[in-house]
């Protein structure tokens, strides 16, 4: 059941609906809001929309990379279990 939470991003308030929890909810906002102060401290000055765009650009980044790796850790993990399972087939 989704719930309504408040936060703040980019001195902004959002109200954000979601089925997780309010921890998770908050967690995430500072993240975003996190990212987007960097983006600010680091950039000549631009607007809030350009710089959402830029800081989302980064996030999707961030994600696909991550998402790469973990498929790559699976597929590592796959053949490690292979092996593992062929040893232990041989010693018994």
């Amino acid at each position: 059941m989704k719930k309504a939470f408040d936060v703040e991003i980019m001195g902004q308030r959002f109200t954000i609906s979601s089925d997780a929890e309010e921890s998770y909810v908050h967690r995430v906002a500072g993240y975003v809001d996190e990212k987007m102060q960097e983006a600010l401290k680091t950039s000549r000055p631009v607007a809030k929309s350009n710089i959402a765009m830029l800081v989302a650009l980064n996030i999707a980044d961030e994600y696909h990379r991550l998402k790469e790796r973990h498929e790559e850790i699976l597929i590592r993990v796959g053949h490690l279990s292979k092996r593992l399972l062929t040893t232990l087939s041989e010693e018994g």
